[in-house]
């Protein structure tokens, strides 16, 4: 019975010893296998998560720059405006100083206009005057009196011609500026 049970014992550490080497062998290769997918899925997954984050990351700084290229079109926006204002106070005030001018202008040649208009009644009396006296004195007054109205139609067209080319330089003057203000808000 000893020798029965030193043999069984025998037997089963022979078992026991090739059970453990199947189980060894068998387990490397299976979990040799199972660890080899579980890191190619875990490889596979870093990347992806590794995607994503980047993904994350650049749509991130594309939201950032859309905030930053908003806040430069609101600064741009606002610095057009104030130019905006600036120039229409210019403009404004240009207007009225011409319109001053222009009054002032208008004044002085009304004035000077009834000057001339005292000038030709007196000549126009002293030429009476003279008429009753002598015939020639009338006729000397009256080439007199015709080469002054030929002085101030001459004078008078140089107004004018001054005149329209102030208003021809007014017109392409505005013309320019409101170009210049439509270009400036394109």
């Amino acid at each position: 019975m000893l020798s029965q049970f030193s043999d069984d014992s025998r037997i089963d550490e022979r078992i026991a010893e090739v059970v453990r080497r199947i189980l060894r062998e068998e387990g490397e290769k299976f979990f040799s296998d199972r660890i080899a997918e579980f890191v190619m899925r875990n490889e596979q997954r870093a990347k992806e998560l590794s995607l994503v984050e980047r993904v994350v990351r650049v749509e991130e700084e594309l939201k950032s720059l859309r905030v930053i290229e908003l806040e430069r079109f609101e600064a741009t926006e606002k610095r057009f405006e104030s130019l905006q204002r600036e120039l229409d106070a210019r403009l404004g005030a240009l207007h009225t100083e011409m319109n001053t001018r222009f009054e002032a202008l208008h004044r002085e040649m009304n004035a000077r206009f009834e000057a001339v208009d005292k000038r030709f009644e007196a000549l126009h009396r002293e030429m009476n005057a003279r008429f009753e006296a002598t015939e020639k004195r009338f006729e000397a007054m009256d080439r007199r009196f015709e080469a002054l109205q030929r002085e101030m139609g001459v004078r008078f067209e140089a107004v004018e011609r001054r005149f329209r080319m102030l208003q021809w330089t007014m017109g392409i003057g505005f013309s320019f500026l409101a170009v210049l203000i439509a270009l400036m808000r394109l």
